[in-house]
């Protein structure tokens, strides 16, 4: 016996809305319309299947060098305060750059400690020095020669450049140098450095004065020394005052506060502009000479090769 039929047939799905029914025809058709080429034959189906969208990615991308900034070191408190500061302003120009400080003296971090904790890996040196000399030279290549693991490369150091000159001048400025200064033959500058015997350096701060010089109009710009060169400070200050110039403003060539630009300061018988420091421009320079010896400067060098040239020079 068969059984009965259900009281109530089996009800059909609702009916979709109009605009749902031609959206499915449309999707429909589009569908059977791509499987036909335009001569109306039939495109074979291995063509009209999809195809998955061609991969643009390169694999990850080797992450950027750190970036270890030398600063020479200072007894002065105010000295590592001011260089923290300015690697703060490298961080924020740079989201996710590996930043690191690493001292020739004086203060801690060493360079030393801060490349071995480092560990392996890829570095570029930056200079937070205004020339060349006997820092750039012998002691960040030694200290980088002791990291055996690490592959280093040494930017330039950070002058001259014109954005050395525009860190000085901003500083001028705050001190209370004014546009109608600019030029005005009363008017003359200072360029209070610390000083090397290694000339090249000398030739890197007469540089500077220079292009100093130009920033202000053509008023004198006198690049003196407090240590190992001459003339000292208080001998340029003289020598202009003999020519004349009585508004002469002491510039100082320094990267932080410490015992040299206190002592330019005070010789300063008009302005003295506070040290480089944290200037906007100096965090820009920074960055500017990382990239450049990224990407212009000679290949990174194992330091076993350095460990080699130090061993035979």
């Amino acid at each position: 016996m068969t059984e009965p039929a259900p009281e109530h047939a089996q009800e059909s799905p609702p009916l979709d809305s109009t605009a749902q029914l031609l959206n499915r025809i449309t999707a429909q058709l589009g569908s059977q319309l791509s499987l036909v080429s335009p001569n109306g034959t039939r495109r074979p189906m291995h063509r009209t299947r999809h195809q998955p969208a061609p991969c643009d990615a390169s694999p990850l991308a080797t992450a950027a060098p750190a970036l270890v900034a030398v600063a020479h070191g200072s007894r002065d408190p105010r000295a590592l305060r001011t260089v923290t500061e300015l690697l703060g302003r490298v961080r924020e120009l740079r989201p996710g750059l590996d930043v690191r400080l690493g001292h020739i003296e004086l203060n801690a971090p060493l360079l030393p400690a801060t490349l071995d904790a480092l560990g392996n890996g890829d570095a570029v040196l930056v200079p937070l020095l205004l020339g060349r000399g006997h820092h750039v030279r012998r002691d960040i290549p030694e200290a980088a020669a002791g990291a055996p693991a690490l592959r280093t490369r040494t930017a330039a150091p950070l002058g001259p450049h014109p954005l050395l000159v525009e860190a000085l001048h901003g500083r001028l400025a705050e001190a209370g140098w004014q546009p109608a200064d600019d030029g005005n033959r009363n008017s003359a500058v200072v360029l209070a450095a610390a000083g090397s015997r290694d000339p090249e350096s000398a030739a890197d701060t007469r540089r500077t004065a220079h292009l100093l010089s130009e920033r202000l109009g053509g008023v004198p710009v006198v690049p003196a020394y407090a240590s190992a060169a001459t003339p000292t400070v208080r001998a340029a200050l003289r020598a202009l005052a003999a020519r004349g110039r009585r508004r002469v403003a002491v510039a100082s060539y320094f990267t932080a506060p410490g015992r040299f630009a206190s002592a330019a300061a005070q010789a300063a018988p008009w302005i003295a502009a506070a040290p480089l420091g944290a200037h906007p421009a100096m965090a820009r320079l920074l960055l500017h000479r990382y990239d450049q010896a990224r990407t212009t400067g000679a290949p990174a060098h194992e330091n076993r090769m350095n460990a080699h040239f130090l061993a035979s020079a």
